[in-house]
């Protein structure tokens, strides 16, 4: 019998971001995955022009309600949450996780807190960067931020390794048993390298891989690097086992996309190196 996930996020009509570029990943893995929207769009925001509506958490408690009456929540494993855009669609997230607690205590909560990066600050309301950090990753199990994200949380600027590690074991301290930062770029790196950095109980561990080059900013890697994550530990993979398999999957993934010159990763024509990443990076423990 399958995992079944429930996943929380943007959706677009075109092109791989939110949960475009989650719910396949775990679908190819055998995960059963109901998706709740909390937008709608044409395309992601970072091309010039974008249609669509933020749906409002009114709609997102009704299409909950409908998901729990069907008996969707009645066997879920896992809740995965990304963009939520403002705090009362997070509290749509909250409640789902109660619901889905309270019949599956065990159920596990992987929270993206998706607020903004590097170059261009913070990109959801005002408040809700505020509101993850007080309240959704207290109850997470695990989180996936970028290192602008990270940076916030913890309240601590990073510029180097040992930034990184304070920030993350800071953040951990406030409940996630797992921190995984996503795109980890310090003065210990080379230019052309990129880190993933985990930190849990048992330790810190690193894993740089090649930093590859793109025409445009790249959306929705970071939506897939915590899919697969989650997906990795939902199987039984020991957590640093996981991040050595995801930090190959995402390069690989990003390898592709780069080779292919388009502006929106190329999931689909990646999936089997995605999944079956010929080329595993050094994982270090380095605390």
């Amino acid at each position: 019998m399958p995992y079944h996930l429930l996943s929380i996020q943007s959706h677009v009509a075109f092109g791989h971001v939110g949960n475009c570029a989650a719910v396949f990943p775990l679908q190819r893995q055998g995960f059963e995955v109901t998706a709740i929207h909390t937008v709608q769009f044409s395309n992601h925001t970072g091309y010039e022009q974008f249609k669509g509506d933020v749906f409002p958490p009114t709609h997102l408690r009704t299409v909950l309600d409908g998901v729990e009456q069907c008996g969707a929540l009645d066997n879920m494993s896992a809740l995965l949450s990304g963009y939520l855009g403002d705090q009362n669609t997070g509290e749509v997230v909250l409640d789902a996780l109660a619901r889905i607690r309270a019949r599956q205590p065990n159920a596990l909560y992987c929270c993206d807190p998706v607020m903004g990066d590097v170059g261009c600050g913070f990109y959801v309301q005002d408040g809700l960067p505020e509101w993850i950090r007080d309240n959704a990753i207290r109850h997470a199990d695990m989180i996936t931020p970028n290192q602008f994200e990270l940076s916030f949380l913890a309240d601590h600027h990073i510029s180097s390794l040992n930034d990184a590690i304070k920030a993350a074991q800071m953040v951990r301290k406030r409940g996630p048993k797992q921190v995984l930062l996503t795109s980890l770029d310090v003065k210990e790196l080379a230019e052309d390298e990129i880190g993933m950095l985990l930190d849990n109980e048992d330790g810190c561990y690193l894993v740089v891989t090649p930093k590859l080059d793109f025409k445009e900013i790249l959306s929705g890697a970071g939506d897939a690097t915590s899919a697969l994550f989650l997906a990795q530990l939902l199987k039984g993979a020991a957590p640093e086992q996981a991040l050595q398999f995801v930090a190959a999957s995402v390069y690989a993934l990003l390898k592709q996309t780069a080779q292919s010159g388009e502006r929106e990763l190329q999931l689909i024509d990646a999936q089997d190196a995605m999944l079956n990443p010929s080329q595993l990076f050094q994982l270090k423990k380095i605390l």
